[in-house]
């Protein structure tokens, strides 16, 4: 048995052709079919009916191959930089009032900051 150089299949006795090219290399093709769809260079891979093809793109394999088990992600509770854990634990759990009323507080030492900065800045200036 001989195997088609383009399909993959096998060429029973008596069957198939024999294309041999100028630089004397003999190529065996199961039909008159696959030797035309050598000569046009066309490539065996992308043809889905092709033994080659079915290897590249793993046809027909499946009962031989286990399912590839699939890792689940662990999370973590981790600290972040300049804050611990407790510290976002206890800021998830505010309420949103208490998170205003901590903004609200903010905003006003930054406006007292503020004015510190300018009432510095005209003294100097004086």
């Amino acid at each position: 048995l001989e195997i088609c150089e383009f399909s993959g299949y096998k060429i029973y006795p008596s069957r198939g052709r024999l294309y041999v090219t100028s630089d004397s290399k003999t190529h065996r093709f199961l039909s008159s079919k696959t030797e035309s769809l050598f000569k046009q260079r066309k490539n065996n891979r992308s043809l889905l009916w092709t033994v080659m093809y079915r290897k590249v793109n793993n046809k027909g394999v499946k009962g031989e191959v286990a399912k590839k088990r699939s890792r689940r992600a662990v999370k973590y509770n981790r600290a972040v930089v300049g804050a611990s854990w407790d510290t976002i634990n206890a800021r998830r759990s505010e309420t949103t009032a208490v998170r205003a009323e901590a903004v609200a507080k903010a905003k006003a030492s930054r406006k007292d900051e503020a004015a510190k900065r300018k009432a510095r800045v005209a003294q100097k200036s004086n």
